[in-house]
């Protein structure tokens, strides 16, 4: 049976999960708690992740592959799988007509970002990446400052995403399958947060060093990376910073920030107390500084649930997805691809 995804039901859409780990059941949570879609399918190799999906949507069909889900009833399609898989599935989704959300990096080059943003062009499909710091209330606060010049001209910002751990599954530290290491892991958060902070303003220059194990490593090599920095000149003239690790000792489980300073005033972000989840955010005027936002903050199922009020709403193609493409440009300038 093809989708119906060409005359979206004014109810809940139904929506399929492809990938149920930690990552794809968080986001399955969050899309449930809300109740904007109907959680129809569910496809994952292990059964036990499988198991925990059905305890979320105990009506939900179980599929063995992306080859059955989509010849079943569906409008929408999350997707949580090895990020070599990413683009190849989202592809395959948005020709039979569903929209997708994607677990980031939607593609590994970018190259394979842009086919799949032309693949929802094409279809005329939303399509949504989950690129989670966007929507941490401090953030979004931050960008409103930004956006409305209470900052001034913003001519520098620093950005850091430092975790005491590293990924636990091998398909990671293979450059082929991955396409990089803790830049396209963590990095990839920090360059989209600069970039959508400001506007996404052209990014002229693009410098970068990369390590592995403490040695510096080539960036157009195969080895994967765990200590990275970069640094993005934009055409505005604001001077971008941004470094992120794997396994760093930084007396904590992470570290998590971003500054933006401008002309009259500074705003700034950071984890609290090694939080993978609490930030707090201020603005700041000489020395003195004000509070942006304070935790708790329920942030992180935001980007997915955003995605589905959009398919909620017809699901039709956002050109904000365009700049999925610039944020893997920036990337593949940092690899020296």
């Amino acid at each position: 049976m093809m989708p119906a995804a060409d005359s979206m039901r004014a109810s809940a859409p139904r929506v399929g999960f492809l990938g149920t780990g930690r990552i794809g059941l968080i986001r399955m949570r969050s899309l449930v708690e809300d109740g904007l879609v109907v959680p129809a399918m569910i496809s994952d190799p292990s059964p036990a992740m499988v198991d925990a999906a059905r305890a979320l949507a105990p009506d939900a069909l179980v599929a063995a592959s992306l080859d059955e889900m989509l010849e079943h009833d569906l409008d929408g399609l999350v997707i949580a799988t090895p990020s070599a898989l990413h683009a190849e599935q989202s592809i395959r989704a948005l020709e039979r007509g569903l929209a997708v959300f994607c677990q980031k990096p939607l593609g590994r080059t970018q190259s394979e970002v842009a086919s799949v943003v032309a693949a929802a062009r094409q279809a005329n499909r939303v399509l949504g990446v989950d690129l989670s710091y966007r929507h941490t209330e401090g953030m979004r606060r931050i960008r409103d400052l930004v956006q409305s010049g209470a900052l001034g001209e913003v001519f520098a910002a620093d950005l850091v995403f430092h975790n005491a751990y590293g990924p636990d599954k091998p398909w990671f530290f293979d450059k082929a399958l991955s396409g990089g290491g803790c830049v396209m892991d963590l990095g990839v958060h920090l360059v989209d947060l600069a970039l959508w902070t400001l506007g996404f303003p052209d990014v002229t220059s693009v410098t970068g060093h990369l390590f592995s194990r403490g040695a510096p490593i080539a960036r157009d090599g195969d080895t994967v990376e765990d200590f990275a920095t970069a640094t993005l000149t934009l055409a505005t003239g604001t001077v971008v910073r941004i470094s992120c690790s794997w396994h760093l000792h930084a007396g904590r489980d992470a570290v998590i920030g971003a500054d933006f300073y401008g002309t009259k005033g500074g705003a700034s972000i950071a984890n609290v107390r090694g939080s993978f989840l609490d930030f707090s955010a201020y603005h700041h005027s000489g020395t003195s500084s004000v509070a942006l936002s304070e935790p708790p903050d329920a942030w992180p199922g935001r980007a997915a649930t955003a995605w589905a009020s959009q398919l909620r709403a017809g699901g039709r193609f956002d050109a904000a997805a365009e700049d999925f493409t610039i944020v893997a440009d920036v990337l593949d300038r940092i690899y020296a691809r």
